[in-house]
Parts: structure tokens; sequence; C-alpha cells
């Protein structure tokens, strides 16, 4: 016998106040849908996001010697973070294009789309030529495949998190949101292990094959998670929201219009979380390694331990989120990576390997992975239902360009300035990271102001077309 999950109105809203506001009572979802939607999500974001997971740690450690040879230690360090800044640019493409199909022909399919874009473009960047054998059409090549998994990673976390919020039960739709997000911690770390396993010392690998073979195994994400995908049915939400709908209004022009103030609430509130994801996971490796000079595989240790962290972190914070409330919550977190950021990049500079990894792994997998868990189903539940994943999609990949793709490479740009101001000091690298630490103080400073300015969604109506007041 097939169970099934009531939404329930909230405390503070009559069971027929749907009916007054000219929306129709949200759908009874079946238990069995529920849990494989949340598997569908999770593990397709974990196998999805090993692949954007792979390109983040080869930015920081072996793309500048493989693909860039000719520059020079810092220029190197810049020009693989700038590709890795490529793919973050071209997300709002991706999140433009398939938050349209998401809002008109439906989630799951564009889910499906992206699990095939980034898993090809991830196995071809493991069969690339390197400078040294194909010279400038190498680094251009990888650009491409760059920009390539960029366009499907602009849709798969917006896609992820509006399904699951859509699918999961009133009062639960914060643990249920964030575990997709969880799944991307997984993905991780799974990238993470992998690199470990393959790659002790990052010279060896760039004067091998080996660096090839955790891209090419993005072929097997490609089986599964075409197999997980096609298997999920439709968000109830979108399939009532069909029925409605009118087809001559754009999602896009929808959430450029009337829909700015929920688009620049969540460009806001993703500055600290996707900057100081960026900063700690790609500079702060990049800087333990090519600055401080820490030995073996100290980079991948500690996202192995920071993503472990992290792992945990988000499905406590959307459940948190689903007590206390998505703002307050999000707030507490930010809080807390504001009140770490000089003294993690103060560890950092001092050159102990340990403490380095237990900073990055509190910074990292709990400041900055719990506003990411509590942000899964506030950023959705922010944007009526007829242009959710258009809105979300938009919020979250313009944020990643402003925040996410400059950061790493303006880190990198601080040290190469620093290191120009004195260029007869051997460590004068070492000193950038007071200015690191002040620029992710700054992105932090953006976010709580703007938790400020965000109202309450916990648990409204999802298929009220409006946004939340």
């Amino acid at each position: 016998m097939k169970t099934t999950i009531s939404t329930i109105p909230s405390e503070t809203e009559s069971p027929a106040s749907s009916t007054t506001t000219g929306t129709a009572p949200e759908t009874e979802v079946q238990t069995s849908d529920l849990r494989r939607a949340a598997w569908a999500c999770s593990l397709g974001s974990a196998l999805e996001y090993y692949d954007f997971a792979l390109y983040t740690l080869a930015s920081a450690l072996i793309f500048g010697p493989l693909f860039f040879p000719e520059q020079t230690p810092e220029m190197r360090l810049i020009a693989s973070f700038g590709s890795y800044f490529l793919g973050f640019a071209v997300r709002p493409v991706g999140g433009i294009l398939f938050g349209q199909l998401g809002d008109r022909i439906g989630r799951r399919y564009v889910l499906t789309a992206t699990v095939l874009l980034m898993g090809i473009s991830s196995a071809l960047i493991g069969a690339l030529p390197t400078f040294e054998t194909a010279g400038y059409l190498a680094p251009l090549l990888l650009v491409v495949l760059r920009l390539l998994q960029g366009l499907g990673a602009g849709a798969e976390q917006a896609g992820a998190a509006v399904m699951m919020t859509e699918y999961a039960p009133r009062g639960q739709r914060g643990f249920y949101a964030a575990l997709p997000f969880l799944g991307i911690q997984i993905g991780t770390l799974l990238a993470a292990v992998i690199y470990l396993m393959l790659a002790n010392d990052p010279a060896h690998v760039t004067e091998t094959w080996l660096w090839r073979v955790p891209f090419l195994l993005s072929v097997i994400i490609i089986g599964v998670g075409l197999y997980m995908r096609l298997r999920l049915k439709e968000s109830p939400t979108f399939e009532r929201m069909k029925a409605n709908r009118n087809e001559n209004t754009s999602p896009l022009r929808t959430v450029l219009t009337t829909s700015r103030r929920p688009l620049l609430l969540g460009i806001g509130l993703r500055l600290a979380e996707n900057g100081g994801s960026s900063i700690y996971q790609a500079l702060a490796v990049s800087y333990m390694v090519g600055v401080i000079g820490l030995q073996g595989p100290i980079g991948v240790l500690t996202l192995i331990c920071a993503a472990t962290v992290g792992a945990c972190t988000v499905p406590i914070a959307g459940k948190l989120s689903d007590r206390f409330g998505r703002v307050r919550v999000y707030r507490a977190f930010a809080l807390l990576q504001l009140v770490l950021a000089f003294p993690v990049w103060w560890v950092l500079s001092q050159g102990d390997a340990v403490s380095s990894m237990i900073a990055i792994a509190l910074a990292l997998g709990i400041g900055t992975w719990g506003m990411f868990g509590t942000q899964a189903a506030l950023l959705p539940e922010l944007f009526g239902a007829g242009h959710r994943y258009m809105g979300v999609s938009v919020a979250r990949e313009a944020s990643s360009v402003i925040a996410g793709g400059i950061a790493p490479m303006a880190g990198a740009m601080i040290i190469a300035f620093v290191v120009a101001l004195r260029p007869e000091d051997p460590h004068a690298a070492v000193g950038a990271w007071l200015p690191i630490a002040s620029y992710l103080t700054l992105l932090t400073l953006a976010t709580l102001f703007t938790t400020f300015k965000t109202p309450e969604p916990r648990d409204r109506d999802l298929n009220d077309p409006n946004d939340a007041r």
C-alpha cells in the first residue's frame, strides 16, 4: 500500500487561504515519489559536482604547468583561475537557457540534460592534449570545455533545489531541499579522494597520464545520471502550474521586470556563500601549496576534511531553517564566516598543516556550507510558481560571476600585486593573507546586510504565482 505525505498548511495560514488568494491547494505526494526524487536529485548532484570539483582542484594544483607552462608561477595561477572564472561567467547563460526550459517544459527534462552536458564535457577534458603537444590549442580547448561545463552547472543546482522544494511536505522543505546540496559535498569529497589516491605529488601527476583518469571516469556519470533522472517524476507544483499558465508569459521577462527585488536579494544572499566557497576551495588550497609551500597532498586532504564536515552541516542547516526560519539561520552562518575570516587566513599564513586543515574545515565546512544548506529552500520560496526555476537560476548564477568566479582570480591577482610591491622579499606573497581576508569580509558584510532586507518565506504556498513579500 502506497502512503502519501500531505502538505499541511502552516500554523499561520488557514486551509482556505490558498483558495482566497487564487491558488490551488498543494498536491499530496506519495512517499515513494518523494524518496525517489530525493535520491535522484541528491546523487545526481553528487555525480555532476564530482566533475566541477575536479576542475576546481585541477585549477589550484595542476593545470598551470600542463596548459600554461610559459608563464611565471604567479601568472600561471592567474591564467589557471582565469579559465576557472570563465566557467562561472557562462553560468548565467546556462541559467537563463535552462531556466526558461525548466519553467516551460519541466524540471525533470532540464536536470537530465545537465547530466549529459557536464558529464561529456568533463570526460573530454581528460582527453585533451597539453601545451607540450598542442601549443596554444590546448588551453583554448580547455576553455571551450570549461564553458560547456559552466552551461550545465548554471541550471543543475537551481533545478535540484526547486525540484526538491516543490516535492517536499510543508514544514520539512528546508531539510529535503538541502539533500541535493549534500550531494554536492559528496561529489566534492569523491573528487578529492580520487585525486588523493592518484596523486601524492602534483608534479608527478603532471608528468604522467594519471591526471586524466578522474576526468575520464566522468563517462560513468553519464550512464548513472541518465538512469536516475529519467525515472524521476515531474514536480507536483509544475504539473499544476502547467495546466493553468499563460504560454505567452516569458519567465525571463517576468523575473527581470516584476521580480527584481527577490532577484537582487538572491544575488546578495549568495555573495558570502559563493565567494567564500570559491576562496576556500580554490584560492586557499593554492595559497597553502604554492605560496606557503606545504608539501604532500595537503590541499586535497584539506578539502576532504572540509567536505566531510560540510556533508554533516548541510542537512542540519536545512533542518534548523525548518524550525527557526530561513533568514535567521542564514544570518547566523554568515556571522560565523565573518568572525572566522581573519583568524582562518592568519592561521593559513603560519604554515602549519594540521592547523590549516582544521581552520578551513570550520570556516568552509560550517560557516560557508551552512549558508549553502539553508539557501536550498530559501531561494525557491522567494519566487512565484510560474518563474521559480528562472528566478533561482538567474539569482544563483549572477552571483556566481560576481562572487564565486572572480574570487579566486582576484585573490591570485592580490598575491601577484603583493609580490610586485616587494620583489626582493622571497616570502612577500605570504602577506597576501590580510587583503584576501579583507575581501572575504566585504562579501560577507554585503550578505549580512541583505538578510535584513529579506522576507521570511518559510512554508509559504508554492502554488502561489506571486513572489514572497
